[in-house]
């Protein structure tokens, strides 16, 4: 018994071995990874009957308690049994790949057991199919849960199956004295190995699985941290500065010899190994980085030959090329080296070729925010564009008035005047100015609006000590003002008093315009800063444009909100604390 111990024990080892080199095999290995589709269970039932093969033809033959022959075996002697693995490969089957798998395994298994001959050989046509349907219902429930059995269930389920196997001789064979006899000799050896072989085989399944998971976790973490390191440079633009860090980045993380990454003319940088004469602003010479440009498909080379480089002595040996593309366009590629071919491997390559889709994203959507970003600019400036043009000419009617009563005055308001004029053309060049030259420009507008309607207002500011350089979106305050002489008063001649209020807040700076006027209609006040509102003095867009200007450089919370009851109307709002440098 001992002997048939060793033996069998020989056979699972087979068996073991064949099971690590299948589940180092990647295409197997993404199979198990899908087995309820109907091509998984068929490409299991292809491998384990080929391992059903090999249980039958390397088993052990045995006559009257007697080992006969441990060579491979063709075909039994009349009288005789055979001791084996194949229980191990059904449940093994029927485990992984469920009832299908485990049954059409037994099947095949069992065909081949019966032409093998021996005595009562029928028998074990019926426990194959037995043994692997048990099988495939207890790995179904655990394959519902997307997951293996244990390695403690694969013991059981192996001492159970070769259970079946036994009981399976003593009741459907015709020579019960023959079967009890066999059974007592061979039972022990046959459920110990065929129990150990199934908790092992599944080990191995588990342990390999997992092990690829991690790898893909380590992988993961690695391209997340890649990603996040390169995105403001990649989605800065693709020039030398930018390009230059992102290389430096990833020849660190990923530990290659050397980086590079070009454009479709020129390569913008290079970094590691033979960085003497593979220098940054140079031409493409290589043809392998050509047909990448030309092709758009990824290209792996592993001799020196094949990367292209004259140059004598370079170390370079090997070589990664990925294209980079924005839009569907090839627009550089991505060149990752190395000094030992034998480091570029399929994981380098995965690696590689995930990193090019990602830092492809990244540059289109760089491109995409500039392009974004140039036509919120446009949008700014031509919103800016639209201060009333009406004030000019009213002013210039004012100081053309003004020049033969009050000369001294006309001067002055000409040069307020001037001051106005230079502060919208710089207003039209810039989103952002300081507050003192903001507030020089509504210091402007009420000295001329006070020459045009002398002691019709009263305007008092009060702005927070330090607060002169933060920088707001120009005509900001003055718009308001405007907006209060032009609404707030109605006809009232008097009293018309407009309180300017600029100070620091939690979220920034807080402006507020606030009258003594009359109020404002709920109908008109549900329409202020989100749609043109005309009336009798204009039509109605500067507030609408103002409200635009400050959510597309602030976001919403930067919006214009508007308090108003018959005694007066408050317009505030609060944009995020900037100070001018230098």
């Amino acid at each position: 018994m001992f002997n048939l111990f060793i033996l069998i024990l020989e056979r699972v080892g087979l068996i073991i071995i064949l099971a690590y080199l299948l589940m180092n095999i990647h295409y197997f290995r993404d199979k198990l990874g899908e087995r309820q589709r109907l091509s998984t269970k068929l490409a299991l039932i292809v491998v384990f009957g080929i391992f059903a093969v090999i249980s039958n033809y390397t088993g052990v033959e045995i006559s009257h308690d007697q080992i006969i022959s441990d060579q491979v075996l063709m075909k039994l002697s009349e009288g005789a049994s055979l001791a084996n693995t194949r229980v191990l490969t059904i449940g093994v089957a029927g485990l992984i790949g469920g009832p299908l798998v485990g049954t059409s395994v037994g099947i095949i298994s069992g065909i081949i057991r019966f032409f093998q001959g021996g005595e009562e050989a029928y028998i074990y046509v019926i426990s194959s199919i037995l043994i692997g349907l048990i099988s495939g219902l207890y790995g179904a429930k655990t394959m519902r849960k997307n997951a293996y059995p244990t390695i403690k269930e694969g013991f059981m389920i192996g001492a159970i199956t070769e259970g079946v196997q036994m009981l399976s001789i003593l009741v459907l064979s015709r020579n019960p004295q023959a079967a009890w006899d066999l059974v007592t000799f061979i039972a022990f050896p046959m459920v110990l190995v065929n129990s150990m072989g199934t908790g092992i085989f599944l080990s191995i399944i588990g342990s390999t699985l997992r092990q690829v998971e991690q790898t893909k976790a380590v992988q993961t973490h690695d391209v997340l941290q890649l990603a996040n390191r390169t995105m403001p440079y990649f989605r800065s633009g693709m020039n030398e500065a930018s390009c230059t860090e992102a290389a430096k980045i990833i020849q660190q993380l990923m530990k290659v010899s050397a980086v590079s990454i070009t454009n479709t003319e020129r390569i913008l940088a290079y970094v590691g190994a033979a960085s003497d004469h593979h220098i940054a602003s140079n031409e493409i010479l290589t043809e392998l980085s050509k047909e990448v440009l030309r092709t758009g498909e990824i290209r792996e080379v592993h001799s020196h030959d094949e990367i292209g480089c004259n140059h004598p002595g370079c170390p370079l040996q090997a070589a990664l090329v990925i294209p980079l593309k924005a839009q569907g366009k090839t627009i550089g590629t991505l060149k990752l080296y190395f000094t030992d071919s034998a480091k570029l491997t399929f994981v380098e390559r995965q690696l590689a070729e995930g990193l090019g889709n990602i830092f492809s994203s990244q540059i289109e959507l760089g491109e995409i925010e500039l392009q974004s970003k140039l036509l919120q600019d446009a949008e700014i400036k031509s919103l800016q564009a639209q201060v009333n043009p009406h004030f000019f000419f009213n002013a210039i009617n004012t100081v053309s008035a003004l020049i033969r009563v009050d000369s001294e005055k006309a001067r002055k308001l000409l040069i307020q005047l001037s001051n106005f004029f230079r502060a919208n053309l710089q207003g039209a060049r810039t989103n952002l100015i300081p507050l003192m030259k903001e507030l020089t420009q509504v210091e402007a507008y009420r000295s001329l609006e006070q020459a045009r309607f002398p002691d019709r207002y009263q305007v008092d500011i009060a702005v927070e000590e330090g607060m002169e350089e933060v920088l707001l979106p120009p005509f900001l305050i003055q718009i308001l003002l405007e907006n209060a002489f032009k609404h707030a008063f109605g006809s009232r001649k008097t009293d018309n008093r407009v309180w300017i209020d600029v100070r620091s807040s939690p979220d920034g700076v807080f402006i507020s315009v606030r009258d003594n006027g009359e109020g404002i209609d709920t109908k008109r006040l549900e329409k202020l800063g989100k749609e043109a509102v005309p009336s009798l003095e204009g039509t109605g867009s500067a507030l609408d444009n103002l409200n635009k200007r400050l959510t597309s450089l602030f976001g919403e919370s930067a919006k214009l909100h508007f308090v108003s009851s018959p005694t007066g109307t408050t317009v505030h709002c609060t944009v995020p604390y900037q100070e001018r440098q230098g």
